[in-house]
C-alpha cells in the first residue's frame, strides 16, 4: 500500500507539478531511503511520527552525504506528506515542522545513553578532584551548559534546593536553567569538600585543589582525557551540552523549550527564540531529561 502511494505522489510530482525526470526520479530515491530506514526499524510510512522522523534526521547526520542531498530528503520527505495529507491518507502531518539542515552546518558530535554514563563515571571519585569533575560532568550534561558557563558558575547562581541555575551566555545573555535531581546529588557531595576550604576571595562554583577558580581550559582538559581513556573519539565539553539537546529532542521534547535552555535565539533555523516561564521549563525537563530525576544506586 505504501509503495503504491509512493508512486501516486511521484506520478502527481511529474503530471501536476511538472517536475523533470531528474527531480521525481530523486524524489523517489529519498522516499525509499526512508522505507528503507523505517522498514528496518518494523515501521511503516504511513504510521510515522514527528519523533520518528526527528530520529531519521539525527541518523541522517551521521552519513556521507552533501547537505544539499540532506535538505533534499527533508524536501521529498515534506512534499509527500503534505500529499499524504491532501489525499487524506494521514490525519496529521509529521514532517510539518521537520527542519533542513541548514548550508555549512554539521551535526557536533553527540553522546548516545550508554556512552554518557560511561564518560560520566570516568571519574575517581574517591579523589578531590574527581569528585570534582563528576560534578562538572553531571552539571554540564544535565543542564547544557558551554564550558565557559560551567567554569564561570558562581556559588549564588546555583539554587540546589529548587533545581535551577543561573548563567550568562553568548551576548552577555542570562537564562535560568533546571538541575536535575541526580546533578544536584553530586554537585551537594563536591560541595561538602569544597567547603573545607572556603575563601572569601573565590566565589566560583569549582575549584582546583589549592582553591582557586578553575578555568575553561581545565575542564576540557579533563574532559577530553575521560573520554580517551574510556575510548570515546571526537567528545569535547560541547559534546556534552550537544547531547543534552539530543536527547530531549529524541523524547520529544518541545524544541522551543529547548532553545531556552540552551539559550539559543536560532538553534537549527530563524526560529525566534521562545520565552517560556520558569515553570513549564521544568515541567519539560522532568518530563524529557533522562537524568531529571533517577537516583544513583
Amino acid at each position: 500500500m505504501t509503495r503504491d502511494l509512493v508512486r501516486e505522489y511521484l506520478s502527481y510530482c511529474r503530471v501536476e507539478k511538472g517536475l523533470s525526470a531528474n527531480s521525481v526520479s530523486a524524489y523517489e530515491n529519498d522516499l525509499t531511503r526512508l522505507k528503507d530506514w523505517a522498514g528496518a526499524k518494523g515501521l511503516d510510512l504511513l504510521t510515522l511520527t514527528r519523533r520518528d522522523l526527528r530520529e531519521w534526521l539525527i541518523d541522517l547526520s551521521g552519513e556521507k552525504l552533501s547537505e544539499n542531498s540532506k535538505r533534499r530528503l527533508v524536501s521529498s520527505v515534506r512534499g509527500f506528506y503534505k500529499f499524504l495529507m491532501f489525499d487524506g491518507h494521514v490525519t496529521a502531518n509529521p514532517a510539518e515542522d521537520l527542519v533542513s539542515p541548514q548550508k555549512g552546518v554539521y551535526l557536533p558530535r553527540f553522546l548516545n545513553r550508554s556512552e554518557i554514563e560511561i564518560l560520566l563515571e570516568a571519574p575517581d571519585i574517591s579523589t578531590e578532584t574527581g569528585l570534582r569533575d563528576r560534578a562538572i560532568l553531571e552539571l554540564m550534561y544535565a543542564s547544557g551548559l558551554r564550558v565557559s558557563e560551567a567554569a564561570n558558575l558562581k556559588l549564588k547562581d546555583v539554587d540546589l534546593d529548587a533545581g535551577i541555575l543561573t548563567t550568562t551566555g553568548k551576548g552577555n545573555k542570562t537564562r535560568r536553567v533546571p538541575v536535575g535531581s541526580c546533578a544536584v546529588e553530586w554537585v551537594n557531595s563536591y560541595l561538602a569538600l569544597r567547603r573545607r576550604k572556603e575563601n572569601s576571595e573565590v566565589h566560583n562554583l569549582f575549584v582546583t585543589p589549592s582553591g582557586r577558580p578553575v578555568t575553561r581550559q581545565v575542564i576540557y582538559d579533563a574532559i577530553t582525557e575521560y573520554a580517551a581513556q574510556k575510548g570515546l573519539t571526537g567528545v569535547t565539553p560541547h559534546t556534552l551540552r550537544h547531547s543534552f539537546a539530543t536527547h530531549l529532542v529524541q523524547n520529544d521534547a518541545d524544541i522551543r523549550s529547548v532553545q531556552q535552555m540552551l539559550g539559543h535565539a536560532d538553534i537549527s533555523t530563524t526560529q525566534i527564540y521562545t520565552h517560556i516561564t520558569n515553570t513549564q521549563l521544568r515541567k519539560t525537563y522532568e518530563r524529557f531529561h533522562p537524568r531529571s530525576g533517577r537516583k544513583e544506586p
